[in-house]
């Protein structure tokens, strides 16, 4: 599984069990909306560590606590 992916899966479930939409992620963060919206459709393929910042502290998570999960167990880079 690529990075980029691995991601999406992550702040997909995340907002799951948050009960959040993109919207109220976009507002919480700070990030465009259509951003948010886009790298989850898999229509932006990348994301930066600072946007992976701010939607953890929407999140009220840490850093570790994202990248702290299986589905970045063999993620390939090389997206």
């Amino acid at each position: 599984m690529y990075l980029s992916d691995a991601m999406r899966i992550r702040i997909k479930k995340l907002m799951e069990d948050k009960k959040i939409n993109g919207n109220k992620l976009a507002l919480n963060s700070g990030i465009n909306r259509s951003n948010i919206n886009r790298f989850l459709r898999g229509q932006n393929k990348s994301i930066t560590i600072e946007s992976i910042a701010l939607i953890c502290q929407a999140l009220d998570i840490t850093l570790k606590d994202f990248f702290d999960d299986k589905v970045f167990e063999n993620v390939d880079v090389s997206d």
